[in-house]
């Protein structure tokens, strides 16, 4: 079958397709965490020894007996096979944004020839998947292939109940036989620690004696579209590179506005409604459903949870996504950019840090010029991103994502700091020593009786700034969709653990000569915005005016590529800044850049690979059977619109040649060099081969046009 043939008889089966069923969910209290080890499980199944030292190792991070160990290996084995497991798997997070998996199975064999089952502590605690073809960025040599998985106790086990079976999953770390992080759980456990012993000591300097463990919080907004499969299976560029690297826009597309948090479409519905049944019964807590911006596309959004859990549950979350759109008849994009000319999909980090005895300490409460610990946290904040600014756009940073940042539909690429009116006035009233009450939001009172009155709050919230407060949390608004949140919160516990060390020590100064809390955390602060303030910005982050003041005034980067921002890892700053706080070794952090680089690279080349092979195998074949047709009417070529055909597709061809002799380059002096020519070079010429072949499709009999349309894949049927 032709690739026309294709499409067309794909749109004549989405368009005659029966109604989808629907599926009845269940009550929430029936199914929430029904497939999850957790704590209320192990309780039911251990002894209270057992139990109690388990349940301070989950809550505090404290070291956990063997035996213990031993005692959960049984019980967990013993939970799981009541739900149908034969398998267990340490499931894991290697350095690609994805997710990595084993089965194994209980089963051993007696003398007898006989079957059994068993799960032992050394088991649970430790795998051993091959190591040698995950990523690790030159930590060892390519035959020194062994590599280790060790179970991670806080974060808790669950079944994967697929239509092949039921499967044990237990989260683990991924490191390499001498002991390096080979993954993205390491570096996160890392940082949070690396935070609460920074956080301790400003809290112990505030007078608090009763300060328990200090954890991050996240919550992440995942954005995402759905295409039917029938198209998607007709686009090679859909299936290989995840977004489309040919389409025209079409006539009606998001500017109507009427797609936004618009009715459902049924079929999506139903989607969802399966989708979060799925959640619940892993402990996921989906809060938030609704239609985006951009026609196709949509949202789900967690409750927050612990850093660590959030993490695991968003790489989950992912799974899930993708493997619930294909049982509805569905392919789930999760590229930063699959539809030009429409919004793209990120995957905003709502981020918080607390305990069980401070609270949150990014809450500011009634009278933020008053709450002495969380004007510092802030201002640690605050210092965190004006000094680490290029590490978190490096670390939000490929080749999808650089379709969105710096566009106007996401938050540009020169990190900012948002705090709102009333917090932008109160640490502008510290850095110029004259602190005012802060005004309040007032009330909200639209004239109508039946609607009753309500607390506005104290500022709104600014859509274009890449790292905004939101009321008790900061948002990280820059985040690709298809990342793993992982990478954003080690950089931004990280810069936050450096933060407040500097904070401790300037305080524990201060405070040895004025006994007066109030005045040393108000001096330190007015030094910490002095020098770091110009970060703070509360206007329109997508103006020519912000871009140009915020490098020449403000002294901020604009770091628009991927290709620009990698080597940040590189820099002796944030060398020091992750050695410092243990988070990464320098060979570990050299590890990252190397892994990052590799694939964006890749990824610029499989597109790029994939542009010269459908312009020339589909687009231009199309064009010329559409003058082949013209001809046999006896019109001459020269005839419009048959004689722009023909100039356009030699125009293309041309184009696509020079990208072909452009892949062929080898000799590059540097990693960073091979970036910048991809950036610059390659991803030029695909542009102009796009230019061309989206003009064609404007021109060539619709008949004969080879790849589902923008306008048949957008509009869900």
């Amino acid at each position: 079958m032709s690739r026309n043939e294709a499409r067309l008889n794909a749109i004549n089966e989405i368009t005659n397709a029966a109604p989808f069923a629907t599926t009845m969910t269940a009550p929430l209290n029936e199914i929430w965490a029904s497939d999850v080890f957790g704590l209320q499980q192990m309780e039911e199944s251990l002894s209270k020894s057992a139990f109690k030292s388990i349940k301070k190792t989950v809550q505090t991070g404290a070291e956990l007996e063997p035996a213990v160990a031993d005692a959960v290996a049984a019980a967990m084995k013993d939970w799981a096979m009541t739900k149908g497991a034969k398998f267990f798997s340490h499931i894991f997070y290697p350095m690609t944004n994805a997710t990595a998996e084993k089965h194994d199975g209980f089963v051993v064999t007696n003398s007898d020839g006989g079957a059994i089952t068993e799960f032992t502590g050394s088991l649970l605690i430790k795998g051993e998947p091959d190591g040698s073809s995950f990523p690790n960025g030159s930590l060892r040599m390519t035959n020194a292939a062994r590599g280790y998985t060790a179970w991670d106790p806080t974060s808790p086990a669950y079944i994967m109940q697929t239509a092949n079976g039921a499967v044990l999953m237990i989260p683990s770390v991924f490191m390499s036989w001498t002991g390096e992080a080979l993954d993205k759980k390491i570096p996160l456990l890392r940082s949070n620690a690396a935070m609460n012993d920074a956080a301790q000591k400003v809290l112990a300097l505030m007078g608090e004696t009763d300060i328990a463990t200090l954890n991050s919080s996240c919550g992440a907004e995942q954005e995402y579209f759905l295409v039917d499969e029938k198209f998607a299976n007709a686009r090679p560029d859909l299936l290989l590179a995840g977004r489309t690297l040919f389409g025209a826009a079409p006539a009606k597309g998001q500017e109507f506005d009427d797609h936004y948090f618009g009715a459902i479409p049924e079929r999506v519905q139903v989607f969802m409604q399966d989708l979060e049944n799925k959640l619940y019964c892993l402990g996921i807590p989906a809060k938030t459903h609704h239609n985006e911006v951009a026609p196709g596309q949509f949202e789900i959004a967690p409750y927050f949870e612990a850093a660590n859990i959030a993490s695991d549950h968003q790489q989950l979350l992912m799974t899930l996504l993708k493997n619930t759109a294909k049982r509805h008849g569905f392919i789930c994009l999760l590229h930063e950019k699959p539809f030009a000319g429409i919004n793209g999909s990120g995957k905003h980090v709502n981020w918080s840090v607390g305990n069980a005895t401070q609270g949150n300490l990014l809450d500011p409460g009634h009278t933020p010029n008053e709450n002495l610990n969380f004007l510092l946290f802030c201002g640690a904040v605050i210092r965190g991103v004006h000094k680490y600014g290029p590490l978190l756009r490096a670390v939000i940073a490929s080749a999808a994502n650089d379709h969105r940042l710096g566009a106007n539909e996401a938050p540009p690429a020169i990190l900012s700091v948002y705090l709102g009116d009333q917090l932008e006035k109160v640490f502008d009233d510290i850095r110029t020593g004259a602190l005012h009450v802060p005004t309040t939001g007032g009330q909200m009172d639209i004239g109508l009786s039946q609607i009753l009155k309500f607390d506005r709050d104290p500022g709104d919230r600014n859509r274009t700034s890449p790292f905004a407060f939101t009321g008790n949390r900061f948002e990280f608004r820059a985040v690709g969709s298809s990342q793993s949140v992982s990478g954003p919160l080690v950089a931004m516990n990280t810069m936050l653990a450096d933060s407040l060390e500097w904070i401790a020590a300037k305080l524990e100064a201060v405070l040895a000569t004025n006994s007066d809390k109030t005045a040393a955390v108000f001096a330190v602060l007015k030094e910490l915005m002095e020098e770091h303030g110009k970060v703070v910005f509360g206007g329109d982050g997508y103006s020519s005016e912000w871009h140009k003041a915020a490098v020449e005034e403000h002294g901020l980067k604009n770091i628009p590529t991927t290709a620009d921002a990698l080597p940040a890892f590189k820099t002796q700053e944030v060398i020091d800044l992750f050695s410092n706080t243990g988070v990464f070794t320098p060979a570990e952090l050299a590890s990252r850049f190397e892994v990052y680089a590799e694939q964006y690279i890749l990824s610029i080349e499989v597109e790029a690979k994939l542009v010269v092979e459908m312009a020339t195998t589909s687009i231009y074949p199309a064009a010329i059977n559409y003058l082949s047709n013209i001809a046999a009417t006896g019109i001459t070529l020269d005839f419009s619109p048959a004689g722009k055909v023909a100039e356009t597709a030699t125009a293309m061809m041309s184009a696509v040649e020079q990208l072909s002799a452009a892949l062929e380059t080898e000799a590059f002096e540097s990693t960073e060099a091979h970036m910048q020519f991809l950036a610059n070079d390659v991803c030029t010429l695909m542009e102009t081969v796009r230019s061309a072949a989206d003009t064609l499709e404007t021109l060539v009999d619709d008949s004969l046009w080879p790849l589902p349309k923008y306008r048949e894949m957008l509009f869900i049927k």
